[in-house]
């Protein structure tokens, strides 16, 4: 291996199971050294062990890595900043942050609870933004820095029954944009990553959401391409995730791309599909007549209304 991130400093949330995981191994592989965060949790965000970070560390150290844990939530704001600190404190810099740590609490949006919500938002958006927040005001002073936040194709697309998800992925793809516009003249790159890998969190979806998603879910760009299950592991993830977090990727900022068994997708930012336009304000009379024939022609409803049994 080239150790193409031999004396740099990484932190990677959530990193004690699956695609983190996966992205802290091989940062250290890599010559990094990795601050592995993980609270230990349940699927759902609720207990705590330190164990599964430790894990992972003593893993990379039996492999000659460098990695230190931390089981800090990322939700707190105070212990992000502790995280981000222990990164200086054992290895002198923050040059790469991963923003991968994440709960699932699904619930379709005509059921799901003010807690619910909350919680997967804390986590993942919130989460992204406090370490991202604490980790810029190092990387600013030391003019360089690589930010990777896990989006998802839950808010770019779109999955029934993950409204608190879908919102804070998509969020996480506007923090990116924005971010990447702020720091990016100080020789800080934002970038995100929306994976498609078996994992602990996807293995919880039960089979009847997965052909519901399937039924209703708009289509993804990617026509009827398929690719083998033994593809979608979360090792599969962690390569271009690295790759971002080197050198060679320094003038790419900004972008959000999918992940998935051998396909690298980069994803354009929105642009209009179809444009209307006049002088004059438009009447709702006019548009009614109008749309049909042209913003509407061919759009896709992802759950049509269906007739009372």
């Amino acid at each position: 291996m080239a150790k193409r991130l031999t004396g740099k400093a990484a932190v990677v949330t959530g990193a004690g199971r699956g695609i983190g995981r996966a992205i802290a191994e091989l940062l250290a592989a890599e010559g990094a050294g990795v601050v592995v965060n993980d609270l230990g949790s349940a699927v759902d965000g609720t207990g705590a062990s330190v164990s599964v970070a430790d894990e992972v560390v003593a893993a990379i150290r039996a492999r000659g890595g460098k990695a230190v844990a931390n089981h800090d939530s990322v939700a707190d704001f105070a212990a992000a900043e502790r995280l981000i600190a222990t990164a200086v404190k054992e290895f002198g810099a923050v040059d790469v942050l991963v923003n991968n740590a994440g709960i699932l609490r699904d619930r379709m949006i005509f059921n799901m609870s003010e807690e619910e919500w909350d919680a997967v938002i804390a986590v993942h958006l919130k989460g992204t933004f406090n370490c991202t927040r604490h980790a810029a005001r190092i990387m600013r002073e030391q003019r360089r820095g690589q930010i990777i936040s896990i989006s998802s194709t839950s808010g770019v697309y779109g999955n029934s029954g993950q409204a608190n998800y879908g919102a804070a992925k998509d969020g996480i793809a506007g923090l990116t944009r924005v971010a990447a516009r702020d720091l990016g003249r100080y020789g800080i790159t934002v970038n995100a990553v929306c994976p498609g890998a078996m994992t602990r969190m996807a293995a919880t979806v039960p089979q009847t959401a997965r052909e519901r998603r399937a039924e209703r879910g708009l289509a993804t760009g990617l026509g009827e391409r398929t690719f083998p299950l033994q593809n979608f592991g979360p090792e599969n993830v962690a390569p271009f995730v690295v790759y971002l977090a080197t050198d060679a990727a320094r003038d790419i900022n900004g972008q959000i791309f999918l992940v998935m068994a051998g396909l690298v997708a980069l994803l354009g930012y929105p642009a209009p599909v179809r444009t209307i336009q006049r002088d004059a304000r438009w009447t709702p009379e006019e548009i009614a007549t109008i749309f049909p024939h042209t913003l509407g022609m061919d759009l896709v409803n992802p759950a049509p209304a269906k007739e009372p049994s």
